[in-house]
């Protein structure tokens, strides 16, 4: 039986292939997860919808093309990431049109919101990543070790157990432990970010 990593490069060879299955594989997979992501951005759930049906639709349409070098999951939520993006620019740039129209053409140019492009992805996918780390390293340390091995080396809990000399209930053990603390230290959706690795 084929590792996840090793079927999901199977699902992006079947989807250049035009295989229907790869596409029912996204959706049944990926939409509910990617649509939860979305909408952290965009805090509107029929938006978010919308914006993961149309990423994956487009993955679809260049099948043919596709050329994912990532993971399939980094790949379409970096994908998702962007185009929410692209849409908050877009109801930022709309509404500055209206303020334009507004003001009858008094409008200072250095009040441009291209001024100041701080690229907003990576501000909120950094400080995600930084709040996430702080309560990882605020584990403590064995526990810390264990769910550093499982989550980040994605290695099994009977490699874990080998490798630190611990049984693998232990193992179980602290990766509760972990788990219930970086939910309560996070929230749920932190942790689902770390659990679904955007990294």
């Amino acid at each position: 039986m084929c590792d996840k990593s090793s079927y999901e490069s199977l699902i992006i060879k079947m989807l250049g292939d035009g295989n229907d299955e790869a596409y029912r594989y996204l959706f049944k997979e990926h939409y509910a997860p990617l649509c939860f992501f979305a909408e952290q951005y965009l805090h509107d759930r029929y938006q978010a919808e919308s914006v993961v049906s149309d990423v994956i639709c487009h993955l679809w349409v260049i099948r043919e093309h596709l050329d994912i070098r990532t993971s399939l999951r980094k790949y379409l939520l970096r994908s998702v990431r962007n185009k929410c993006i692209d849409y908050i620019k877009s109801m930022k740039g709309a509404t500055a049109r209206v303020t334009s129209l507004d003001t009858a053409g008094h409008s200072d140019p250095d009040a441009s919101s291209d001024n100041c492009e701080q690229p907003l992805g990576i501000l909120i996918e950094k400080e995600c990543e930084n709040e996430i780390m702080d309560a990882v390293n605020s584990l403590p340390d064995e526990c810390r070790r264990v769910f550093s091995m499982s989550r980040f080396e994605r290695k099994k809990y009977r490699e874990i157990a080998s490798e630190l000399g611990i049984s693998i209930s232990t193992v179980k053990y602290h990766m509760t432990n972990a788990l219930s603390f970086l939910e309560k230290k996070l929230g749920k959706y932190l942790l689902f970010l770390l659990l679904y690795n955007l990294k």
